[in-house]
């Protein structure tokens, strides 16, 4: 199955989902109708409607075709079971979007970094911390490392705009899989100096070991989100015991 092929009319169909041409508890074209549009086949067209199911845009329903379930929604929006850049999320929430980095080093890992992220003792990391925007209000201080053998030639400025791109686009790395997990956490005087929380004293921490395709946690990540301006979305499925 060509990949580019497959990889396009998702991407376009997801658009168009985003977009309100198709509209939530609408049907999308049938599989014939999408193979006559797209010149594919019918394979292609499965494949990339699987995908949309699997981030929640879609539901097959038998005997009535695939129904749209994706919702815009005026909050900004993070998928907690899909692996997006910041500046990806800011355009399918339609915000601008821009980051300032605070601090870009490099470190060794010891014994201490070791066991708080994961990464193997003596492992050469990037280490990032950086406030990003959402229409000019400040609205998460990341916490980045990144492993340098996975990521080289990471420089500040790459760092101000996507990682993610950068390694997909200019290394060929393919990002697979992030274990993530969600806490409420006090916030500290570095999240009041950077994120104008106001009256809020806590805020949502999202921890996450990203691995790539031959399966090596290459980035740990902390996000620190106000809480005014964020919720978690994620598709969940009924599984009988």
């Amino acid at each position: 199955m060509p990949a580019k092929k497959y990889s396009t009319i998702y991407e376009d169909l997801k658009n168009k989902i985003e977009k309100g041409v198709y509209k939530m508890q609408s049907c999308l074209p049938t599989e014939y109708a999408l193979v006559e549009m797209y010149g594919c086949s019918r394979n292609t067209i499965r494949r990339a409607v699987q995908e949309l199911s699997g981030i929640g845009y879609v539901q097959s329903i038998h005997g009535k075709g695939v129904v749209v379930i994706y919702q815009n929604t005026a909050r900004s929006d993070f998928s907690i079971g899909v692996i997006e850049s910041l500046k990806e999320a800011a355009g399918r929430n339609g915000v601008e979007y821009h980051t300032k980095v605070l601090v870009f080093s490099e470190f060794v890992v010891d014994e201490h970094l070791h066991r708080r992220l994961g990464f193997a003792v003596g492992e050469e990391v990037f280490y990032l911390q950086r406030v990003r925007y959402f229409d000019n209000i400040p609205v998460i201080l990341d916490n980045n490392w990144f492993l340098k053998s996975v990521v080289p030639g990471l420089t500040e400025e790459i760092a101000a705009d996507s990682v993610y791109a950068y390694m997909e686009d200019e290394l060929g790395q393919t990002i697979v899989t992030a274990r993530r997990t969600i806490s409420i956490e006090k916030a500290s005087e570095i999240d009041h100096q950077h994120l104008d929380l106001g009256d809020y004293d806590c805020l949502a921490v999202v921890s996450s070991q990203t691995f790539n395709a031959d399966g090596i946690m290459f980035e740990y990540t902390e996000s620190r989100h106000r809480p005014d301006r964020f919720k978690f979305s994620t598709i969940a499925v009924r599984q009988k015991s």
